[in-house]
């Protein structure tokens, strides 16, 4: 099997998965398995969600770094950023052997190759934007397959949606400018702002990240932007005049609730758990059970993506995106409507973990200030009677120094909060002398009634004598303070106590 510089894929091979359980490898193993190839892998010993999904798969591995287990047939090896061939055993040995590797980037660029593809990229929104795109897609019953960057429920607890063979839809990372692997025909472009300061220590410099993504987008390309976003909106207008400069138009459709054209968005509201809105593409209210604006605004993302490949796969949409597409038959548009009213979100996305005693528990993977503001601002307007309790964990050193501000101003919807430990990266040392209490002092600053343990669990006991019925607690952040959450709603479930809180 040959690989060329740019990463082609073969038609089948055996490929070796380093780090097979992570989310994405996990889904890039599925898609492969199921479009013919061998696949196998490694990992470690730790249970993940994924185990499940391989062992259904029927695709195996082993739960330890072994050169041993490189087939003498192995003709591609694809690892996880998470490693590299300095450090894992078996990404050494296909070095020497001379087996062609391929990053989780690359690979997922190769593949992209292959369809005609679309990329989901933003600081914000890209998981939540990815499910919803897959289940409007299924809706209008297109022949693509999606890749989201988390378990779907509504994808059957799994990352990937198979749906055929034509069109591609796929999470894209900013991180090191890995989306750079991708091939797009479409990108949708949620919001760019300053993050991963490690990689990116300006705003200059992300910002040039995103535009050689859009750079990437062929002539008659499609750039779907956030109109509300600040970022997102200057870099559309950048990159639609580098693109008429450089001769390769692109078409560029905004969305949301500013946004001119079929996607913008009207009469927004919240009633009986749901939000209702309108599109001019879509007569008729459209309704929502996940909270928050930004959830709206990744809906109809995810709306303009499938009006796009309903225009390809039917008809023009013209280059405004006004036009209806030929295939949006009454029947579609209603399939698609109850989609969007069925979907309930990602793993770690506003995810409802459960109810116990009175108390919501639910999990968020919000690590960005204005990820943090706009999620709280939504479960505020969502559930206005309840007292929001929020644990919430920092993660990375550099973000955590160049966002203190912001951090601290971002709780303003929380009635409680309790803070951590940062939440390190094995990419970084801390070299900005600020941990957890830094944090915890410019919130004091700013707010009272917030709490901190240095490790979340330590804070079980403490919030056992505070929450009360009624309360919705909500662990946030990227790293491991979801623990504390299934701490607690696993000790009322077991014990049937119930919370005695009166703060």
């Amino acid at each position: 099997m040959e690989i060329s510089q740019k990463g082609d894929l073969p038609a089948r091979g055996n490929v070796y998965f380093v780090g097979i359980k992570g989310t994405g490898m996990c889904a890039l193993a599925e898609l492969l398995h199921n479009t013919g190839f061998r696949v196998s892998g490694s990992d470690r010993d730790e249970v993940f969600y994924t185990d499940a999904i391989l062992k259904e798969l029927g695709i195996p591995y082993r739960e330890s770094f072994d050169t041993a287990h490189l087939g003498k047939n192995t003709d591609l090896v694809i690892y996880s950023a998470a490693y590299s061939p300095e450090t894992n055993p078996e990404l050494r040995e296909a070095e020497k052997r001379g087996i062609p590797l391929l990053k989780y980037p690359e690979a997922l660029g190769a593949y992209s190759a292959r369809f005609d593809a679309s990329g989901i990229a933003g600081v914000h929104g890209k998981t939540t934007t990815a499910a919803l795109a897959g289940t409007l897609i299924r809706g209008a019953g297109l022949p693509a397959q999606v890749l989201a960057g988390s378990a779907v429920s509504g994808f059957g607890g799994r990352s990937t949606l198979n749906l055929g063979n034509k069109y591609f839809v796929a999470e894209t990372c900013e991180y090191r400018k890995h989306f750079l692997s991708f091939h797009p025909r479409r990108i949708v472009l949620t919001s760019v702002e300053s993050d991963h300061q490690d990689y990116f220590p300006t705003y200059g410099s992300i910002r040039e990240a995103f535009l050689e993504y859009t750079a990437k987008l062929p002539p008659g390309g499609e750039l779907i932007y956030c109109a509300d976003d600040p970022g997102a909106a200057e870099l559309a207008l950048t990159a639609g005049n580098r693109a008429a400069g450089e001769g390769r138009p692109v078409i560029l459709t905004p969305y949301g609730f500013t946004a001119s054209g079929p996607f913008r968005i009207d009469d927004c509201r919240v009633e009986g758990e749901r939000q209702i809105f309108n599109v001019a593409l879509f007569p008729g209210e459209l309704r929502l059970r996940v909270p928050g604006r930004h959830a709206v605004l990744d809906a109809v993302a995810a709306l303009a993506l499938t009006n796009s490949l309903m225009a390809s796969e039917y008809g023009d949409a013209g280059p405004d995106g006004g036009s209806t597409a030929d295939g949006w038959t009454a029947e579609k548009r209603e399939r698609v409507c109850c989609a969007l009213e069925e979907f309930r979100g990602s793993k770690r996305r506003s995810e409802i973990v459960g109810e116990r005693n009175g108390i919501l528990f639910m999990d968020d993977y919000g690590h960005h200030p204005t990820a943090i503001k706009t999620t709280l601002a939504g479960l505020r307007e969502f559930y206005p009677d309840r007292r929001i309790v929020v644990s919430f964990m920092s993660h990375t050193y550099t973000r955590t120094a160049a966002l203190l501000d912001e951090f601290a101003a971002s709780f303003e919807k929380a009635d409680i909060v309790f803070l951590h430990k940062i939440y390190a990266s094995a990419r970084e040392i801390n070299t900005e002398k600020i941990n957890g209490r830094t944090l915890y002092e410019k919130v004091l600053e700013k707010r009272d009634k917030v709490y901190y343990t240095e490790e979340p669990e330590d804070a079980a006991n403490e919030l056992d004598a505070i929450l009360r019925p009624g309360d919705l607690f909500i662990t946030i952040g990227a790293g491991d303070n979801w623990k504390l959450g299934k701490k607690l709603f696993d000790f009322y479930r077991q014990t049937g106590l119930p919370a005695r809180g009166n703060n």
